[in-house]
C-alpha cells in the first residue's frame, strides 16, 4: 500500500527522538558558541515554523547527545526569507564552529559564505535542500526527484490517467523546489500522455498565497482533475482552497508533500487524497551524524537518502508510517 524508501541507520531512533522535540525555541538547542573540548555543530534550516523543521530538529538533537556535540539549530521566520538565512549562516560562521549544517532556501545566494566556510576549513554539510556548490561534503535529503514522481503516479491514478492538473510549488530557488515540481512534472511527461499540467504557482510555503494561487488555478480551470503541493504549506493551502470553494473532494485530488497535522487530518477528512512523507528526524539525525564523521576526517558518500513514504487513509495509522509522521 505504500513506497518505502529508507535507511536502517535511524530506523530504531524516530521514536525515541520526538522525546527531545518539546524545546521548541529558535535558539541554542543543546549547546552555544565554540568553546572548550566539545566539538560545536551550528545548523541553519530554511524554516523553523513548520513541524517539519521541529522534527529535523529533534533528529538533530538526538544525534548530538549520542555523538557529544553541541548543536545549534535556526531558521528564518518564513521559507521566503532568502536575506535572514544568509544573515544567520554569516552569524554561524563567525561563532568558528567545527561544522556547519546548511539547507538552502536558494541554492546560489549562499556561494560566497560557503566559499568562506571552505577557506576556515569549516566543513559543510548540506541537508533537506542541496546548494548549488560543489562544497558541502555531502547532502542528507529525501530523493525528491523519486518522491515527487511518486506523487505523480498516486495522482494519476486517482484522476483515472486522463485530464488536468495542476502544481503549487513552494519555490523555483532551492534543490527541493525545483526537484518536487520536476520529478512530478517528468513523471507525467513520461508515463501519462492524456494527462495535461495546466499551471506551475510558486507560492513560498505560505499557506494563504498557496490557497489563493490554488483558487485561481480552478477558476482558470473548471475541469481541473487535481492539484499537488509541494511542501506543508503549498499542501494546506490548496486543502484550504477546496474547502473554501465547497469542492467536492471526489471531483478534485489533492496530493502533498510532507505530513503535519493539518495534512493528516485533511487525509482523514477525505479532503487530501495522500501524500509522500519524509524521514525528518532521520534528516537531521544524519546531518549531524555526518558533520562528525567530517570532523574526524572520515569520507562521506557523495548523498545520504534518508527515504520517503506514500500515505493515505487506507495507511496513515499503520506503525511505520506512524513513526515518520510529525505533529
Amino acid at each position: 500500500m505504500f513506497k518505502k524508501r529508507t535507511i536502517g541507520t535511524v530506523a530504531g531512533l524516530v521514536a525515541a527522538a520526538f522525546v527531545l522535540a518539546g524545546c521548541a525555541d529558535s535558539g541554542a538547542t543543546t549547546g552555544g558558541d565554540a568553546g572548550g573540548d566539545t566539538p560545536y555543530v551550528a545548523l541553519v534550516s530554511k524554516g523553523f515554523q513548520h513541524q517539519f523543521w521541529q522534527a529535523v530538529k529533534s533528529g538533530a538533537e538526538q544525534a548530538a547527545e549520542e555523538f557529544d556535540v553541541e548543536i545549534t539549530f535556526e531558521g528564518p521566520d518564513t521559507e521566503a526569507d532568502v536575506d535572514q538565512q544568509i544573515q544567520m549562516l554569516q552569524t554561524a560562521l563567525d561563532k568558528g564552529p567545527a561544522a556547519i549544517g546548511f539547507a538552502a532556501l536558494d541554492s546560489q545566494a549562499a556561494g560566497p559564505l560557503l566559499q568562506q566556510a571552505k577557506d576556515s576549513n569549516i566543513p559543510v554539510i548540506a541537508f533537506d535542500s542541496g546548494v548549488d556548490s560543489d562544497i558541502p561534503l555531502t547532502t542528507a535529503a529525501t530523493d525528491n526527484l523519486a518522491a515527487a514522481a511518486e506523487a505523480a503516479k498516486h495522482m494519476a491514478d486517482a484522476v483515472g490517467h486522463e485530464g488536468k492538473v495542476a502544481l503549487v510549488v513552494h519555490d523555483q530557488t532551492s534543490v527541493t523546489g525545483q526537484e518536487r515540481r520536476d520529478g512530478f512534472v517528468e513523471y507525467m511527461e513520461e508515463n501519462e500522455p492524456d494527462i495535461e499540467i495546466v499551471d506551475i504557482q510558486y507560492g513560498g510555503g505560505d499557506q494563504a498565497k498557496s490557497a489563493d494561487l490554488a483558487k485561481a488555478i480552478i477558476a482558470a480551470n473548471p475541469d481541473l482533475k487535481g492539484i499537488y503541493g509541494s511542501n506543508e504549506g503549498s499542501a494546506i493551502g490548496v486543502v484550504q482552497a477546496v474547502k473554501e470553494l465547497g469542492i467536492d473532494p471526489a471531483a478534485l485530488a489533492v496530493v502533498g508533500f510532507d505530513s503535519g497535522k493539518a495534512q493528516m487530518d485533511a487525509i482523514r477528512d477525505g479532503l487530501m487524497l495522500g501524500a509522500i512523507t519524509q524521514n525528518p528526524v532521520g534528516i537531521g539525525y544524519e546531518t549531524v551524524k555526518a558533520a562528525v564523521e567530517a570532523i574526524n576526517g572520515e569520507d562521506l558518500p557523495e548523498t545520504i537518502d534518508t527515504g520517503y513514504y506514500w500515505y493515505d487513509a487506507a495507511n496513515i495509522d499503520d506503525e511505520e508510517i506512524q513513526a515518520v509522521l510529525y505533529e
